[in-house]
């Protein structure tokens, strides 16, 4: 039996990690935001790293998702649940 971990926001994950993308609740966001991430390349089952975040409460985050890089505010990027 294998235990899988537990799924988390993506803004919870520490600088250079790496996970996939494992869920995105677009009922949380706009309709025209949704599309929006998932042109930007945002999917189930993509691999994403946290590349910075802004000082002073981390505000927004960057995010590498394929080969770029796209700036999370931190409420849109706690809809985005990853897995390690």
């Amino acid at each position: 039996m294998t235990v899988s971990a537990p799924h988390r926001p993506i803004d919870a994950l520490a600088i250079g990690e790496v996970a996939l993308i494992a869920a995105i609740d677009r009922a949380g966001l706009a309709p025209d935001t949704a599309q929006r991430l998932c042109e930007l390349g945002f999917d189930e089952g993509v691999d994403v790293e946290i590349l910075h975040r802004a000082p002073f409460g981390g505000d927004p985050i960057a995010v590498r998702v394929g080969n770029m890089v796209v700036a999370l505010r931190r409420d849109m990027a706690r809809l985005i649940e990853v897995e390690a």
